[in-house]
């Protein structure tokens, strides 16, 4: 049987059981119920913990028991706070025991440069790729110069086409005159969906033993996130997709339904090699798969492919 996911909305939550988020935009005490969050607001609700991938805090009457930040932890929970200015501003990481942490925070610091040029410029091609493919998708052109740079990308992307690319691709999908400096709705989305990915995928890092601040391109001593930030390039698209296909009724900042959309996209569908699956899942793969690297010296990463913004459906 075939069901899709279903987004429950109440007048201060929304919880989506397929993709397992949770996004408080009103004032709320969390506590825990044996292994439920409970969300009090004028009502109660309750989801199970282990239903639970992320937890977005959205405003700043919200308060949360000690107990609560131990199931996270305990559940393998990312938990987002946001600032004054409703962006996120940093995420609870649970610090889980594993096996191979120490070791593969060796292998990290140790991995060879030409294996790590290499698997950027992977990283960096199939971000070109995708990017085509939502310049596609949206029916604006450029397509064949995306794919022209995708081609040329070489170790270490030496000549810096992800940059010529972005440059290029930005105009294409939003429009002459476009800047990602500029105080505007478009950018605000981008920012919280790419700070939502982020999240997400420093979670899996975590998970698998992985250390986040040690990345494969990036390497500021001031980011806890390079090797997030390294991963998160060819997910990137699937936000732009979605911000040029919802703009808003008006210009001005991002509404609780925005953030609510940006978040659902952890539930939306991409390609993987092993096939279409949710977000969240292809997080986990893409993971593995640098695990891979780091131990068995495979360049040969399992990326994501734009295919649009279908909602993942669980077949049962």
């Amino acid at each position: 049987m075939s069901t899709s996911s279903v987004i429950f909305t109440l007048p201060d939550w929304s919880h989506t059981v397929g993709w397992r988020s949770v996004m408080i935009s009103r004032p709320a005490k969390l506590r825990r119920e044996h292994f439920s969050l409970a969300i009090e607001q004028e009502e109660t609700a309750f989801v199970p913990f282990e239903d639970i991938a992320v937890i977005v805090l959205n405003h700043r009457e919200i308060n949360l028991t000690h107990p609560v930040l131990s199931a996270c932890a305990e559940y393998g929970i990312g938990l987002y706070a946001t600032g004054d200015n409703h962006q996120p501003s940093g995420v609870f990481l649970p610090f889980l025991p594993h096996s191979r942490t120490t070791r593969l925070m060796r292998l990290q610091l140790d991995v060879a440069r030409p294996l790590a040029k290499q698997a950027w410029a992977n990283i960096v091609r199939r971000k070109i790729e995708n990017q085509a493919a939502c310049l596609r998708l949206a029916g604006r052109k450029g397509v064949d110069r995306m794919e022209s740079y995708a081609r040329r990308v070489r170790s270490g992307d030496a000549d810096n086409l992800e940059g010529q690319a972005a440059a290029f691709y930005f105009v294409q999908l939003y429009g002459t005159g476009f800047q990602r400096a500029e105080e505007r709705w478009a950018n605000a989305a981008l920012d919280y969906g790419y700070a939502v990915l982020r999240g997400a995928i420093a979670r899996g890092l975590v998970a698998h033993g992985l250390h986040p601040t040690l990345g494969l391109f990036h390497d500021s001593e001031q980011n806890a996130f390079n090797l997030a930030d390294d991963l998160i390039e060819p997910f990137r698209p699937l936000v732009d997709l979605h911000v040029f296909k919802h703009p808003p009724a008006v210009e001005g900042g991002l509404l609780p339904a925005d953030k609510a959309a940006l978040v659902a996209l952890l539930n939306v569908d991409i390609g993987m090699p092993q096939g279409r699956m949710s977000v969240l899942s292809a997080v986990e793969y893409a993971v593995e798969s640098l695990v891979r690297l780091f131990e068995e010296s495979d360049s040969a990463l399992e990326l994501p492919a734009l295919i649009g913004l279908q909602p993942h459906r669980l077949e049962c």
